[in-house]
């Protein structure tokens, strides 16, 4: 957590208290907005281009309700490697006429993008794709899916979380339709404070049927029935902001533009080529990409007893997480030196050697 998160969420619970209703119209109500233009810059996104939301995956959820699956056009192509959330979502669309196909992997490192790019045809209304894999910090080349998808007049949904804050984007000339994602991981902004972004020339066409009185032209007049959707950016805000979450998360997004996320890219890079080098020397699989421009934030390290591993390095203070099927994850942000990543090594090695595990890998 920044520090400075703690400044923000004090002036929120000191406006809460000192002016009440009063704050609404002193800021409160604009707060998703002004937030989202944080992260614009962050993105490569044109200002007033992004709305706040509870998380990413509400955000796909206003995306996908912009569209009607009855049609010949109701293909929703996905990979098998994407976050669990996006299955989740996508696939309860069926009950609406969509057709959801799942595009395999030959294993859980990489996705083959050009298997992605041969199964989207003029059926295909939705391409949710990730920028960096979850489970193995593979960062995907996502211009061939943008190209065949616009080329078809298919839609691109480019899930960003995993890379927010510590990969560069250019988003606005990769011409993605929608970009989602969250501010736990790289952006430093705590939980509740998920984005949308949606392209500028389809901020006034599309009508998503996922909306609230926040989305309304004149949501102070308390008009009944039918929505008048807003102009603006607006029009794909749901209800209520989220305003101590937004609060929070402001924090993140001013450090991560004051920083530059190429300055963050560059000592990413030379955190997690230390972390594999030793990895590579101890033997530990990598399930994580090698090659620099292929690697997000992360490094998974695949030891025998994993799981096991993962709860003594949290007992000794080294802060990982595990993921089934791949491994232990590691992941050293700009805050983080290389003391810091040779104690976690030096202590990872205690570890695996003090278990004695069996012989392959805890999946």
């Amino acid at each position: 957590m920044p520090r400075r998160a703690v400044d923000y969420v004090h002036q929120f619970a000191d406006q809460w208290m000192t002016r009440g209703v009063r704050a609404w119209h002193e800021g409160w109500w604009e707060i998703g907005r002004e937030t989202g233009n944080l992260l614009a810059p962050v993105l490569g996104v044109a200002r007033d281009t992004i709305t706040m939301h509870q998380n990413a995956t509400v955000a796909q959820s206003i995306v996908a309700s912009c569209f009607s699956f009855t049609g010949p056009r109701n293909r929703i192509v996905l990979q098998d490697l994407d976050f669990p959330t996006n299955h989740y979502l996508f696939e309860g669309f069926r009950r609406y006429g969509a057709v959801v196909d799942i595009v395999p992997s030959d294993n859980s490192v990489k996705a083959p993008i050009d298997r992605l790019v041969a199964a989207i045809d003029e059926r295909t209304l939705l391409v949710p794709i990730s920028l960096v894999l979850f489970r193995s910090g593979c960062v995907q080349d996502v211009r061939p899916v943008v190209e065949r998808a616009h080329a078809v007049g298919a839609h691109v949904v480019l899930d960003v979380y995993q890379g927010a804050g510590t990969i560069p984007m250019d988003l606005g000339a990769l011409g993605v339709d929608f970009a989602v994602g969250g501010s736990v991981k790289w952006l430093c902004g705590g939980p509740g404070a998920g984005f949308l972004y949606v392209r500028p020339d389809l901020l006034r066409t599309l009508r998503p049927a996922v909306v609230g009185w926040a989305g309304h032209a004149s949501p102070f007049n308390f008009e009944t029935g039918a929505i008048r959707y807003a102009e603006a950016v607006e029009r794909f805000q749901s209800g209520t902001p989220n305003v101590p979450a937004l609060y929070s998360a402001r924090a993140g997004y001013e450090i991560v533009g004051e920083i530059g996320v190429p300055a963050i890219r560059e000592k990413s890079l030379r955190l997690t080529r230390r972390l594999i080098d030793v990895a590579e020397r101890e033997g530990w699989r990598l399930n994580t990409p090698s090659v620099d421009r292929e690697r997000g934030g992360s490094v998974v390290i695949d030891v025998p007893d994993g799981a096991a591993v993962t709860d003594a390095l949290l007992a000794r203070n080294v802060i990982v997480d595990f993921r089934p099927n791949a491994g232990i994850r590691l992941a050293p942000h700009f805050y983080n030196t290389e003391a810091e990543i040779d104690r976690a090594i030096s202590v990872m090695r205690e570890v695996v050697s003090s278990l004695k595990p069996k012989v392959g890998s805890q999946k």
